[in-house]
């Protein structure tokens, strides 16, 4: 029998999903419910179909959008990962925290920190 992945590794395979720009692929990782929003702010992204068409709009628009972690944490059931985020090799750089927040071995709510 296989362990279930750590929550650290979900976080990481989302970026991983992200920076491959694969909505659909970053969605499955998220409830149903699930949401994007700014750190104790207004929500961004409302449900999965929220999140996954945020992301495909924002995909289009940047298409060589990266984030690189630079530091991952986990307690309980969140994970905080430091990033950094490029819209393009050359563009704008900027430095962001997102708190990951699990329900059972999925994601329910990423907000943002920046």
């Amino acid at each position: 029998m296989t362990e279930a992945p750590t929550r650290i590794a979900t976080a990481h395979e989302m970026i991983a999903r992200y920076n491959a720009q694969d909505a659909d692929a970053y969605v499955e990782l998220m409830t149903d419910d699930a949401c994007e929003a700014g750190y104790r702010g207004a929500v961004l992204r409302e449900g999965r179909e929220g999140v996954r068409s945020g992301l495909a709009a924002m995909f289009a628009q940047f298409p060589q959008n990266r984030a690189d972690i630079l530091a991952s944490y986990e307690l309980g059931e969140t994970v905080l990962l430091h990033e950094t985020v490029s819209r393009a090799p050359d563009g704008e750089r900027f430095e962001v925290m997102s708190i990951y927040t699990f329900s059972g071995d999925k994601v329910s709510r990423v907000e943002f920190i920046r």
